[in-house]
């Protein structure tokens, strides 16, 4: 989380007396910062670095192979393939690999693709094809769509209270879900509906891996694997050849492919996690030497599930705390990554205020003495984090 800078305010605590909320006690509520993922990356820092000269990379193009997407470097395909089977989380055989400037670009070019194919079949006679989404979701969906004004599709709103009873609509399922981490399915569940799955948070430091996923395009993002946010990676694992052509099209059109040496970074940063996991098993033949203190080095998704869970309790602690929120409860499920049964560990809380205020406006009213629990429920989260 980041930390905001703020004035400092006077409250009244009944259970601890007056306390000065300074700059270190205000959280930033607005957005997520992967921060939790440094303590582990500044370990082994030189292991992982990537050096790049001068004179590399300096064409456009990366792989001169491949005519459809000649700036994919091939590295990085053959990375994200090897962490998915590792992980289990996705079918890539047989798929095509999309990378982009993170997920949100994706999301962009799978709209647009979808979007095209429904206009080429005729089968649309909207002018706009409606995109939806079950609420709660990810601000991002919203604020792109109208952001655009695109003449093809149009946002509109709530997957639960889609009313049209006919024609084709493009619906994106966000599981695990962002902001209340829960698993998600289709809602609308018409023959018409194409399906964007956003899976950046099926990764088994979130939750318990239960099988392959394999829908028709799924999008995954390096910040919430890694926490290279920084890096702006994402990708795509797409079925259909059309759909992957037009997506990469829209890529090349948005930005000309992804940076070649974020792709170099996440493909070094995939088989560093994936080495940990299954060193001896990859490389069959001249293997590489790993050094003998990175076997004692935590694998990642164990690094971070441990994290996220002893975060977990000490927020559920600071709730009790506080007697003014509810936090969701989660099922435990058999991870087939952990082999062992494991709880789901999101990497954000949705709060609900049990008065049923909206807490995204009191979260705006910290100098309001009548709203002093809010002030408490900062200083227990600065003391988490």
């Amino acid at each position: 989380m980041h930390e905001t800078k703020q004035e400092n305010v006077t409250i009244d605590d009944n259970n601890n007396g007056t306390h000065n909320l300074d700059d270190g006690d205000v959280i930033n509520l607005d957005h997520g910062d992967p921060m939790m993922f440094y303590p582990y990356w500044k370990n082994i820092d030189n292991e992982c670095s990537v050096t790049i000269k001068a004179s590399d990379m300096i064409s456009y193009l990366a792989n001169p192979k491949e005519p459809d997407f000649i700036y994919q470097m091939p590295e990085f395909i053959d990375a994200v393939r090897r962490m998915h089977r590792v992980v289990g989380n996705a079918v890539t055989d047989g798929r095509y690999i999309i990378g982009g400037t993170g997920s949100s670009q994706l999301f962009i070019a799978a709209i647009r693709a979808l979007a095209f194919t429904v206009k080429e079949s005729n089968t649309c006679n909207n002018k706009h094809i409606p995109v939806v989404c079950a609420e709660p979701y990810y601000s991002f969906y919203k604020e792109a769509m109208e952001q655009e004004r695109s003449e093809l599709y149009k946002w509109q709103g709530d997957a639960n209270t889609f009313k049209e009873e006919s024609g084709p609509y493009i619906e994106v399922v966000t599981s695990p879900n962002n902001p209340d981490g829960r698993s998600r399915k289709p809602v609308v569940n018409r023959e018409e509906g194409l399906l964007i799955y956003d899976l950046a948070y099926y990764w088994p430091h979130y939750i318990p891996i239960t099988s392959p996923a394999d829908y028709d395009v799924m999008l995954f993002t390096l910040s919430k694997t890694t926490g290279h946010a920084g890096t702006r990676i994402g990708w795509a694992v797409v079925k259909d050849q059309e759909i992957a052509k037009k997506m990469k099209k829209q890529i090349l059109l948005m930005s000309i492919g992804s940076c070649h040496e974020g792709q170099l970074r996440a493909t070094k940063l995939f088989h560093f996690v994936a080495d940990r996991y299954e060193h001896d098993a990859y490389y069959e033949h001249e293997k590489p030497p790993m050094k003998p203190n990175l076997f004692d080095v935590e694998g990642l998704f164990d690094y971070g599930h441990r994290t996220l869970a002893q975060r977990w309790e000490k927020l559920r602690a600071a709730v009790q705390h506080t007697g003014t929120i509810n936090l969701p409860n989660f099922s435990p499920g058999f991870c087939n990554f952990f082999g062992k049964l494991t709880h789901p560990t999101p990497a954000f809380a949705w709060l609900e205020c049990k008065t049923g205020e909206d807490a995204e406006i009191l979260t705006q009213k910290t100098k309001d003495p009548s709203k002093e629990w809010l002030t408490v429920w900062f200083r227990c989260l600065r003391k988490i984090y």
